[in-house]
């Protein structure tokens, strides 16, 4: 139930694989406000990318966009080779594709394994799914505790756990997650990022997060992008951009000591 590898000749020197999501000059809005604008961005097979950026920056629609919530106003959305733009979310999902949206949005008076069951409504191989069912148990073995409580009565972080388990029920070749870490603790948030490193690692699953907790997710992604005020502002590895001097002290909270006297506010990013 693995995806399958990347085949040998896209790992050779010179060669890479076709993203498995590609966003071309995106724009979307809502009425006359501008929520992104002209956003290009690519996600890799079997990567962890991440969009960071404050609330307001336009991270939340980026994956509305993608995911067909919302139609763009201009650009292309391709996922698996196809065009998708502006395509019916049903259609998207049986794609392959599955959206965790921001706040979790669990079925409250549902019990846990009918959340769990509702991830799987597209698929058909119930022996598969079956299986599934257990492994998501094994990644968070409280929802095995709470299988027939109904939704609404778990914790936030339970809940969190809960609608990415759903996610993976779907057997997903991408998953958009919408900040994982809203509202939980400091405890709970790192260990939903270790589980979702592990479903990347030991699954093959794709993985395009957008989330203010800059350090969780540089730490977590493979490639980032920075997102303010619409745009995509800087693009590199995660590694390269935790070591970018804006990066530290605009989102990771660091500054050098040199200019501990200057005000946040005075100084200018090199982005813009």
């Amino acid at each position: 139930m693995m995806i399958a590898p990347t085949p040998l000749s896209s790992k050779l020197p010179g060669t890479a694989p076709a993203p498995l999501l590609r966003l071309q000059n995106v724009e979307s809005a809502y009425g006359p406000i501008k929520a992104i604008r002209g956003v290009s961005l690519k996600v890799q097979p079997g990567e962890i990318a991440a969009v960071l950026g404050s609330n307001g920056a336009g991270k939340t629609t980026i994956l509305k966009t993608i995911s067909g919530i919302l139609d763009p106003r201009r650009g292309n959305v391709e996922f698996d080779g196809v065009d998708i733009t502006a395509n019916d979310p049903a259609a998207i999902v049986r794609r392959g594709m599955v959206h965790v949206p921001e706040g979790r949005e669990v079925f409250a008076l549902l019990p846990v394994r009918e959340n769990l069951l509702m991830g799987a409504y597209t698929r058909s191989d119930s022996d598969a799914v079956a299986r599934d069912l257990e492994l998501v148990y094994n990644y968070f073995p409280i929802l095995r505790e709470r299988a027939n409580q109904d939704a609404g009565l778990l914790s936030g972080g339970q809940q969190q756990m809960l609608a990415i388990s759903r996610a993976l029920m779907g057997n997903p070749k991408l998953i958009l997650l919408d900040e994982p870490s809203l509202g939980l603790s400091p405890r709970l948030t790192k260990e939903i990022f270790e589980i979702v490193v592990r479903i990347n690692r030991e699954r093959g699953t794709t993985i395009l997060l957008v989330e203010q907790n800059a350090n969780m997710a540089l730490n977590a992604a493979d490639f980032g992008y920075v997102l303010e005020n619409g745009r995509i502002v800087m693009e590199d590895t995660c590694a390269n951009l935790r070591e970018k001097d804006d990066i530290k002290e605009f989102y990771l909270g660091m500054k050098d000591d040199g200019v501990r006297g200057e005000r946040r506010w005075k100084k200018k990013k090199t982005w813009r």
